[in-house]
């Protein structure tokens, strides 16, 4: 539950043995973990640096600073609350110019996903929220009367690939124009049983898609990704390396390109890696994580 700081994190760090792999062939000093959650990569990567180095967590969820604060203090682990691209801002903090390594996991931690009061598993009823940091912006709730038909729809299709999204955006206005907005999980999920038609041989959720378009579109997922992919070669040492694991096409498609398209990036995976069977046996969630990885020229 959300107001337990201290209950001891669940979430279980995907592809850990290819992102210690990855980043130790380039003998770092520093590395950034952009997406601490529960410090999993984190406390893996500090076994591969010499007794000087330092690895620098970045998060936005004020929940992973509280956990941290009630642990005995982390060894070579300086934690920062924010999101992964102020990274140049916390190497500043630690007054280091560069990196040599900047790992992102961009899934939703196991302990999100149990906090009732988050609302980003539609398993479970709550909220309706969806921030990653629960004290700035605005929940998922206020975001669908602050905007019309048409962008909820326009959002719902971009970031969920949601084939009914106009349909989900019209029974949403049409419950708020009958004083009945949707402020819950169970009333979302309900909007998209409705909504949504299971198909033969479908075993995605109904609500699949458009929790994610929602989540995506309250924490403006994507462009804080585009905009660090921008920055990310400024913060890393020539011959440092990127490491991304993204979850849906969407993340993957940007981290692609940004590789790609800026000669910065000498691209390391020319296809993505995929989390092993066994892996995936023991954490069902990693089974669509893409792990890509380039060196900065």
């Amino acid at each position: 539950m959300a107001d337990d700081n201290t209950a001891p994190p669940c979430h279980v760090s995907v592809m850990p043995g290819e992102i210690v792999d990855w980043v130790a062939q380039c003998s770092p000093t520093v590395i950034i973990d952009g997406t601490y959650g529960a410090g999993g990569h984190s406390r893996l990567l500090r076994d591969i640096l010499p007794p000087d180095g330092l690895v620098i967590g970045l998060d936005r969820d004020p929940a992973v600073s509280a956990l941290v604060e009630s642990q005995p203090p982390q060894d070579r682990i300086s934690l920062f609350l924010g999101s992964y691209e102020k990274a140049g801002q916390a190497l500043q903090a630690c007054e280091l110019e560069h990196a040599d390594a900047l790992v992102l996991d961009l899934g939703l931690s196991s302990d999100q996903l149990a906090d009732r009061d988050r609302g980003f598993s539609f398993q479970n009823d709550g909220p309706l929220d969806l921030r990653f940091d629960p004290e700035n912006g605005v929940p998922a709730s206020e975001w669908l009367t602050r905007h019309s038909e048409k962008e909820i729809a326009d959002a719902i299709y971009q970031f969920g690939e949601e084939r009914f999204s106009r349909r989900i955006a019209r029974e949403i206005v049409l419950r708020s124009k009958q004083r009945q907005p949707v402020r819950t999980v169970a009333e979302m999920v309900d909007v998209c049983r409705r909504c949504v038609p299971r198909g033969k041989n479908h075993d995605i959720h109904p609500a699949t898609r458009t929790f994610q378009a929602l989540r995506i579109a309250v924490n403006e997922e994507l462009d804080i990704l585009t905009r660090t992919l921008q920055a990310a070669p400024e913060w890393l040492s020539p011959g440092g390396r990127i490491a991304v694991i993204s979850f849906h096409s969407l993340e993957d498609r940007i981290v692609k390109n940004a590789f790609r398209d800026d000669e910065r990036w000498q691209i390391l995976t020319k296809k993505p890696l995929r989390p092993s069977d066994e892996e995936v046996a023991a954490n069902s969630r990693s089974r669509s994580a893409k792990l890509r990885v380039a060196e900065r020229r």
